[in-house]
């Protein structure tokens, strides 16, 4: 009688959970397609606007274009990820999503104080999706911590 190979812990960790859950695939291809697409929507209303634009334009196209270009990378990179991501891939869309507030309110609140017309809405609007954006990468963050901390529970090592 031989005896079976014996799994490791991350082994066995590896086996329970699925690399990627449905839910994911399907959250990564709308991510790649929604950045895809945007990115590609974005250029061409860009560059199909007839004459000179101003810098600030060209700015708020420039960064548009970016986050797209950051939405199409990410899924990308999650489709191609075949091992547990222990909440990464929700960390990553957090910081994403909160980089893209934050130059967006900036934008906005720079257009508007140039133009002498409601600061205010603009400044508090994009507050509120920066508040949004932070909580999303707070709880991502913790979400994350809680995952390593059982893995390290389960397994006795480090995880990154």
């Amino acid at each position: 009688m031989t005896e079976e190979p014996r799994l490791s812990e991350q082994e066995i960790i590896e086996r329970l959970a699925p690399s990627l859950s449905r839910r994911t695939r399907i959250r990564a291809v709308a991510a790649l397609l929604a950045g895809a697409a945007g990115t590609v929507f974005v250029s061409a209303l860009w560059w199909s606007e007839p004459g000179p634009l101003p810098g600030h334009t060209h700015l708020a196209f420039a960064l548009f274009t970016v986050f797209c270009l950051a939405w199409t990378g990410y899924g990308g990179w999650l489709l191609t990820h075949r091992v547990p991501l222990f909440a990464t891939d929700r960390v990553i869309a957090a910081w994403i999503g909160l980089a893209a507030s934050l130059a967006t309110t900036a934008v906005v609140a720079v257009i508007t104080v140039q133009r002498g017309t409601g600061t205010w809405l603009a400044l508090a609007t994009g507050g509120l999706f920066v508040a949004a954006a932070l909580a999303l990468a707070v709880r991502a963050h913790a979400r994350r911590a809680a995952l390593l901390r059982r893995v390290r529970e389960l397994t006795g090592r480090e995880e990154r």
